[in-house]
């Protein structure tokens, strides 16, 4: 028992240093909106103040994964029933961010200061993953977000330290299927707790419920412009457009990008088809784009700047996963249909380059001024 309570609190330490650590250095926002066909599009920033080393990756079915322990054991052994494209960070055989033949759409965001993971037992260490292989099980095993609430169970989060990320990192998660529900998943107490996301929208701590109550304080904001007013006879008018939205937060604290990504994801007009909704997927989430300097924190003398590494936007309808980089603001997409589904081996797919500039000069045509 004491043997027991000692590795407790270690772990429980551990997280608490991690979560000081990544509390002002990762910063993601996710959000869906819906086009009028009646397709659903979801989309997400990604923050860090290091590289994450993104890769494409493409998953086959009937693929042999391994969880991870903290002591480097294997815990859950299993394999892939769907095929899944995404995003992998550090080299890692998984997918941490991406979407299924089935249209399902996963991805972790950080949680630091909330997440509590499982304390693994001889009973449970057969049900056990990597915070980072979370979502790679959730995209390889189910359908649906009726599925997965079902088997959310069959599962637990262990505190394992995965490669390149300095310690054990706190995360929760989103889910979207191809109907549009989503859930947020969050470890709290040791337990994974599902709560529906009737707006599709997540950001970081705290909980999810907490952001939801929080939308109340902002009732009053809309996307028309206030009308002008009259006080005893003197007439009030608004400076300029945009004044329904007059007190919405603007910084980049995850409370205030909660607010602003239901806001424009509620406020945003329907596309024609969801290849057009990824378009605008991508406009809406420029509203979220940290530059470089903009938000800042310390490492002792060392100073770390947060900023938008990448940009993914899933299109469920096509399966295909769209992305583009700090320093290549291209976009590029990966067609989960392009590739043999019954592979023996995991496919990896750079999403790295270099930014192109279109010299368009030669396109000038000379006007004539007749006047």
């Amino acid at each position: 028992m004491k043997t027991a309570r000692i590795a407790y609190g270690l772990y429980t330490l551990l997280i608490f240093i991690s979560s000081i650590f990544v509390t002002s250095i990762f910063a993601c926002t996710g959000i869906q909106i819906k086009a009028k066909d009646g397709s659903y599009i979801n989309g997400r920033t990604v923050e860090f103040g290091i590289p994450l080393d993104i890769a494409g990756l493409v998953v086959p079915r009937n693929y042999e994964f391994r969880g991870s322990l903290p002591d480097g054991s294997s815990g859950m052994v299993y394999r892939s029933k769907y095929a899944v494209v995404g995003a992998s960070t550090f080299g890692a055989p998984a997918v941490v961010d991406g979407m299924n033949e089935k249209g399902l759409s996963a991805g972790m965001f950080y949680f630091p200061g909330y997440a509590s993971y499982a304390t693994l037992t001889q009973e449970n260490k057969k049900m056990a993953l990597a915070p980072t292989e979370f979502v790679n099980w959730l995209l390889t095993q189910f359908a649906s977000v009726d599925e997965v609430k079902q088997s959310i169970k069959s599962v637990v989060i262990a505190p394992t330290a995965p490669k390149g990320w300095g310690g054990v990192p706190p995360f929760h998660y989103v889910v979207y299927d191809k109907t549009g529900k989503s859930i947020a998943i969050e470890p709290l107490n040791g337990q994974l707790v599902v709560f529906d996301d009737p707006i599709g929208v997540i950001t970081n701590s705290p909980t999810f419920d907490w952001h939801l109550t929080n939308l109340s304080n902002y009732i009053n904001l809309s996307s028309m412009n206030a009308p002008s007013k009259q006080i005893d006879g003197y007439q009030l008018k608004t400076f300029g457009q945009g004044s329904g939205l007059r007190g919405l937060p603007g910084d980049f604290t995850p409370p205030s990008r909660f607010v602003r990504a239901a806001i424009y994801s509620a406020t945003a007009i329907p596309a024609e088809n969801s290849q057009n909704a990824v378009f605008d997927m991508f406009h809406i989430l420029n509203q979220f784009d940290i530059p470089v300097g903009a938000v800042q924190s310390k490492d002792g003398s060392k100073i770390i700047s947060e900023f938008t590494l990448a940009t993914t936007v899933k299109d469920p309808q096509n399966l295909k996963y769209y992305i583009r980089t700090y320093e290549d603001q291209t976009i590029k997409s990966i067609d989960l249909r392009s590739f043999d589904l019954e592979g023996k081996n995991l496919m990896s797919v750079s999403v790295h380059g270099t930014q192109p500039v279109m010299d368009i000069s030669k396109r000038v045509q000379i006007s004539v001024n007749k006047g």
